[in-house]
């Protein structure tokens, strides 16, 4: 509240007009003696049309000049030069300050006077809220302008901000991809070697099974059974957190390898459209295809309802496509508003289109209620070119 009254009253003082410099106020009051004595010159001039009746005529203009144009000062000013002019110029006994008529010459100035002091005073509201006017215009254009910086300024903050941050989540992206190498590997070289050396223990075991009661054996038996279960779905976690066939022999058997898995634990048959010939692609481009592959299958498992996909690759110019369809139920329409939307993307698609875009690619999402269609759109790289034959692998 405090923070509100201070700006409130910095405000105001923002729109008061300022105080006129001396070099404005000699101006102006030359302006009010000058006009007086050209009102009453005119006076003269127009006597033989006007009479020598009211010789106020002129002298009221030049009031009405000073008090709307040179302020309330300067009107006054004006106004008792112009009293002084007509009381020796016009005003029998002319040419002195003797009176001829005392009383009713007196009325008339306290007459002049006194309509002076009012044209002065509605010259002076009107010229005043004139000059806030136009001076808090001119303050709230000013003010307009440096909001107008401030706004740019902030906005190429935010841009920097965002770019910064885009940095920092590829940066985080390629940490994730690293750390699940590690993981994979130690499941792979600790786990899996602690499993194979406890499976050769329970052999042992088996071997020596006829000494062992009926319920021993059967233990023994299950035992094994277990192990190799468990040895199977340490191999599988840690073939789907980085699969070494990726490093080993490219994406193309990286998907071939995984989509088989997929279809034997889903029962979703995925038709895998890659050209026999495609070409290995760097190490970034690899694993970013191979993320979005894994997360539009995951999803069509989960969500779309479908018990068929396709995945096809193909390269078209200076590009290469890679779509993920399905024959599901597709993506609610709301839903594909969240989804296109910045900043309300669900993870998986915001990892994906954010792996995409720091490869210089792009991620669209098209659905209705026959299917989804996910496609990326990637640049070839120069080091590498993909066949534009296209065989059902």
């Amino acid at each position: 509240m405090y923070r509100l009254i201070q700006n409130a009253r910095l405000l105001e003082l923002k729109l008061k007009p300022p105080s006129p410099s001396r070099h404005d106020n000699v101006r102006r009051y030359g302006l009010a003696i000058i006009a007086a004595i050209i009102a009453l010159i005119a006076r003269r001039l127009l006597a033989p049309l006007l009479g020598e009746e009211n010789p106020y005529h002129t002298v009221w203009a030049a009031v009405v000049f000073s008090a709307w144009y040179c302020g309330i000062g300067p009107a006054i000013i004006t106004s008792f030069v112009g009293l002084l002019g007509v009381w020796y110029w016009f005003l029998p006994l002319v040419g002195s300050f003797r009176l001829e008529n005392p009383k009713f010459q007196i009325a008339g100035m306290i007459g002049f006077l006194f309509f002076s002091g009012l044209i002065i005073a509605l010259g002076e509201g009107n010229r005043r809220s004139l000059a806030r006017s136009r001076w808090a215009e001119k303050q709230l254009q000013a003010t307009h302008d440096e909001l107008e910086r401030n706004v740019e300024e902030r906005t190429a903050d935010l841009s920097v901000a965002n770019e910064n941050l885009r940095d920092l989540s590829g940066r985080l992206q390629q940490m994730r991809d690293e750390e699940r190498r590690q993981i994979a590997r130690e499941l792979h070289d600790s786990v899996g070697q602690i499993l194979a050396a406890l499976s050769m223990n329970i052999d042992v075991v088996r071997s020596q099974s006829h000494k062992l009661d009926e319920r021993a054996a059967r233990a023994a038996h299950e035992n094994a059974h277990l192990v190799q279960e468990v040895a199977t779905q340490i191999r599988t976690i840690s073939y789907l957190l980085h699969p070494p066939v990726l490093e080993l022999a490219g994406l193309a058997s990286a998907l071939r390898w995984y989509v088989d898995g997929f279809s034997e634990r889903s029962k979703i048959k995925v038709d895998l459209d890659i050209p026999d010939d495609f070409s290995r692609l760097p190490d970034e481009v690899e694993i970013a295809v191979f993320r979005m592959v894994q997360e539009c299958l995951t999803n069509i498992h989960r969500h779309s309802g479908a018990t068929s996909a396709q995945l096809r690759i193909r390269h078209e110019g200076e590009r290469f496509l890679v779509e993920v369809r399905d024959h599901g139920k597709g993506i609610p329409l709301e839903r594909q508003l969240e989804l296109s939307s910045s900043g309300r993307t669900g993870v998986g698609f915001r990892g994906m289109r954010e792996r995409l875009r720091q490869l210089g690619g792009s991620l669209d999402i098209q659905s209705n209620g026959d299917g989804t269609i996910v496609s990326a759109t990637l640049p070839v790289p120069h080091d590498s070119s993909p066949s534009v034959s296209q065989q059902s692998a």
